[in-house]
Order: structure tokens, then C-alpha cells, then sequence
């Protein structure tokens, strides 16, 4: 299942892109499983999601708790918590 991974602030900085296509293997079920999965790409990816309590998520513009699961899901969003001004 390829989905469409977009990174946002300090983690696309960290990772430097902030748009990738990528097929997570079978067993990764939800949002920390991809997380995880992509942060043993290791280098910018370790560092940037290697702390899941310093990131948020959403899965197809939904905002979801990182157990939410990615089944079906067409892109996935990884960011900081956001603050409001």
C-alpha cells in the first residue's frame, strides 16, 4: 500500500523533505508502527522521529492519536504539536 508521507516545522528540516511515496511493509498496522519504521532509515529520520512524544499526527487531514491505525490511509502527516497565537 503506497502512501503519501508529508513532514512538517523541525521534522521536515530534520528529515530534508517534506514529501515522500513509500510502501511501509505489511505489518506496520498504525501511525507509531510507521514512525518507527521510518526512523530506522536512521540520519535525519532517527533524529526527527526517533521521540514519538514530540510528534502529532494525521492520517488523510484527520488529526489521530499515533495508535490510530493506517489501513486504507492515502497519506499520513507527521509534525510537532502545534500551538496556537
Amino acid at each position: 500500500m503506497m502512501i503519501d508521507l508529508l513532514y512538517f516545522a523541525w521534522v521536515r528540516e530534520s528529515i530534508g523533505i517534506g514529501h515522500e511515496r513509500a510502501t511501509p511493509p505489511a505489518e506496520v498496522a498504525n501511525v507509531a508502527g510507521l514512525i518507527d519504521w521510518l526512523a530506522m532509515r536512521g540520519g535525519g529520520y532517527a533524529e526527527a522521529l526517533g521521540d514519538k512524544t514530540r510528534l502529532r499526527a494525521a492520517v488523510d487531514q484527520l488529526f489521530v492519536p499515533l495508535d490510530a491505525s493506517i489501513a486504507g490511509a492515502r497519506e499520513v502527516a507527521i509534525f510537532p504539536p502545534v500551538t496556537g497565537g
